[in-house]
């Protein structure tokens, strides 16, 4: 408990004075509008922000759902551990320190779309593995349901479902899997129904598009980058996973153990599988990490778990410290170095806004990069399109602005690096070019007057056609925003 209030109240107070990042801003902007989908991925991180932004858009309240998962799935651990696996307290309670101080969960306070997946993932898992144990068709079915909503989360939900079919085959259990199949149905329906209505968005992004952006091929430094990864959130579990095999093969006989067994080896062994050819990121790992320290606390010894915790601890100790102190730190500390530019422009928007506001009036704000439009329109609580093509990633803007209706008018595009007047000039009348200094750097402002849609649909958004819109002949297509508005066939 003592472990549980300081660093949750280390967690509010990171997540009150830390600027809030693009991919939030991004995020916050589905919470404002929420959706049964968005364009990179299931809509459940905006529903879950959409009654929070209602009430306010302080970032302590909008990043409460980071906050408050890691307390949750510790608790969730103990509460398995004594309620359902009758385990001593003292396991219990180590269990749920071992969750509560993996290293992510100790700093990481940003809500992202893996808030919500993290959340009822580590539901689903304990749900299943009681299930397991008691052979219940119910719980069975209550895990499906809160494995679809995972899936509602983001698509690493389908690895969990798939390590409950490796239970299912060995187990001899085929019902079990159907009745958490049946669960999820729901939820993957509504998901299927409006990517066939949104131009297969997120299978498109997912599956395609940003494996063409994301520099992905074969890399023996993308495997050691994985395994990095895994020794940083679980070594000292992983290390008595491997010494304490002889006694996981034990646990292996017996089902509920199994279950969180698969939940973690499952996963793991296919990320392994794709590390050489794709990037693994940090964050893909956190869901399956509590179903490590349960396997542990109910198949190794207690002493294991003790040096685990305590490593952790140390972990913990060696990241607070450096986090608290550059948190307090001025922001021109970091002005001789290379990424002052993306702390200050999160940092002093305020001011920056302030620089334009003169040469606003009349004139629709656009940024240059979704990172940018996002901190724009969440300081300025309007939205803020990305002009040009963008990258693979975050183009809800797709789906947000209609270039049709601002044909003619002025717009003013900010951008972080100098703009090239040959990149601008087909698309506008005229156009002027502005340095705006903030922060000892330097912004910079393109008016362009009197916006020619014709030009931009020929010279931009048939490239982005061509780039990302490219939809298998295999998918049938009901409606697609692109398409109806730019390119109607």
């Amino acid at each position: 408990m003592l472990a549980l209030a300081t660093t949750l109240a280390f967690r509010v107070w990171l997540s009150a004075v830390a600027p809030i990042t693009a991919d939030e801003a991004y995020f916050i902007l589905w919470g404002r509008a929420p959706s049964l989908g968005f364009y990179d991925h299931p809509p459940m991180v905006g529903w879950l922000l959409a009654p929070l932004t209602a009430i306010s858009e302080a970032p302590w309240l909008l990043r409460l759902p980071a906050v408050l998962v890691p307390p949750l799935a510790a608790l969730g651990a103990w509460f398995a551990l004594r309620a359902w696996f009758a385990r001593d307290e003292d396991t219990a309670n180590l269990a749920a320190l071992a969750v509560l101080l993996v290293p992510m969960n100790v700093w990481n306070v940003l809500v992202t779309t893996d808030t919500p997946l993290v959340l009822f993932s580590v539901a689903s898992l304990l749900v299943f593995a009681r299930a397991a144990g008691k052979d219940s068709n119910g719980l069975f079915l209550v895990s499906g349901i809160l494995l679809g909503l995972a899936f509602l989360s983001k698509y690493f939900a389908v690895l969990l479902g798939l390590a409950y079919l490796v239970w299912a085959i060995t187990s001899k259990n085929s019902r079990a899997f159907l009745l958490v199949f049946l669960g999820a149905l729901p939820f993957g329906l509504l998901n299927l129904y409006w990517n066939y209505e949104a131009c297969w968005c997120n299978v498109m992004f997912n599956a395609i598009n940003r494996h063409a952006d994301d520099g992905s091929g074969w890399s023996l430094a993308a495997s050691a980058l994985y395994a990095a990864w895994l020794a940083y959130l679980a070594a000292p579990l992983l290390w008595f996973a491997w010494r304490g095999r002889a006694r996981l093969r034990e646990a292996w006989q017996r089902p509920g153990e199994r279950a969180l067994l698969l939940a973690w080896l499952v996963p793991f062994v296919v990320f392994a599988a794709l590390s050489p050819v794709k990037r693994i990121g940090l964050h893909w790992l956190l869901s399956f990490v509590p179903a490590l320290v349960l396997t542990l606390a109910l198949a190794l010894e207690r002493r294991q778990l003790v040096v685990s915790v305590r490593v952790f601890a140390l972990l913990a100790v060696l990241h607070v410290i450096p986090i608290a102190v550059i948190a307090l730190l001025p922001l021109e500390t970091w002005q001789s170095s290379r990424f002052y530019p993306r702390l200050v422009f999160p940092g002093r928007i305020a001011e920056l806004m302030a620089a334009i506001a003169p040469d606003l009036p009349g004139k629709l704000l656009a940024a240059d990069s979704y990172a940018s439009a996002a901190l724009l329109a969440y300081h300025a609580r309007h939205p803020v399109p990305v002009f040009g093509r963008g990258t693979s990633h975050a183009r809800q803007d797709d789906i947000a602005t209609d270039w049709r209706a601002h044909a003619g008018k002025d717009l003013l595009v900010l951008r972080r690096e100098p703009p090239l007047a040959q990149d601008y000039q087909p698309y506008f009348r005229e156009i002027e070019m502005r340095k705006v200094p903030l922060g000892g750097g330097t912004y910079h402002a393109l008016i362009g007057r009197g916006f020619n849609y014709e030009a931009y649909r020929a010279g931009v958004l048939a490239d982005v056609r061509g780039r990302y819109y490219r939809i298998p002949a295999a998918l049938p297509t009901g409606r697609c925003y692109f398409f109806e508005r730019y390119f109607p066939r």
